[in-house]
């Protein structure tokens, strides 16, 4: 198991009898360490162990492009009430942090990846995150098993440039009531996943985008960041009629 190993503003991330060298010492993990136990360099530095979670996930899976944006994967899980037990169908694993997110949050969820070399690094996230008994990560094209799969799923989660192929189907592939959550980049493949949902039947169809703004805390006082809108893309949600 891997864990975090904390101190002098840094972290580590660090498996069990793992050495690793720094300048501020060698850190040698033992081999039945902890989470919240202490470990000290040779140079006698105390760093922590901690157990990994959902954000940690986000800044230390192996990425194979832009993973999606905590807060984009926190509107797909409120907006769909995934819970344990649920089961989804994912397509554009790519890192995997949505797929992780929702086999930590209990659900069996199946992901289709396009690029066998980007599967193979899911799969490796997955097992980081504790969870590759119940993501199981599919190399191929979910269009061209979508016959095989239908009535399956609670959930349906897409983060592909072919998403409406797969939206016209979400009839045949969710359960009676089970939610479609669509990520899109751009304002023109929003359009057509929203009219192709509705074209296909699925209910309380709607478009958000996602924009965050972090806030300075300050002695003078407190104010919206003048950095940049924290814009992501666009997510659609619909479901599936009873």
């Amino acid at each position: 198991m891997a864990y975090l190993f904390v101190g002098e503003g840094r972290e580590y991330l660090l498996e069990a009898g793992e050495r690793l060298e720094t300048d501020l010492g060698i850190l040698q993990v033992p081999d039945d360490v902890d989470a919240g136990e202490t470990v000290e360099t040779h140079l006698g530095t105390e760093f922590v162990a901690r157990a990994l979670r959902g954000p940690d996930l986000f800044h230390h899976f192996e990425r194979t492009g832009a993973p999606m944006m905590p807060r984009d994967i926190g509107l797909v899980m409120g907006h769909t009430g995934v819970k344990q037990g649920d089961r989804v169908l994912d397509a554009g694993t790519g890192t995997g942090v949505l797929a992780a997110s929702l086999g930590r949050a209990g659900a069996t969820v199946v992901t289709y990846e396009q690029d066998p070399e980007f599967a193979e690094v899911a799969r490796e996230n997955m097992e980081l995150a504790g969870i590759a008994d119940t993501v199981d990560v599919t190399a191929g094209d979910v269009t061209e098993e979508i016959d095989e799969l239908a009535g399956e799923f609670d959930l349906i989660t897409l983060d592909t440039a072919d998403a409406p192929a797969v939206v016209e189907h979400a009839p045949e592939l969710l359960t009676p009531g089970g939610f479609l959550a669509v990520y899109s980049p751009f304002v023109e493949a929003t359009s057509e996943v929203v009219k192709t949902a509705r074209d296909a039947g699925l209910e309380e169809v709607e478009s958000l985008e996602t924009i965050q703004r972090e806030m300075d805390v300050g002695e003078r006082g407190t104010r919206p960041s003048t950095a940049g809108v924290g814009h992501t893309g666009y997510l659609t949600f619909a479901r599936n009629p009873v």
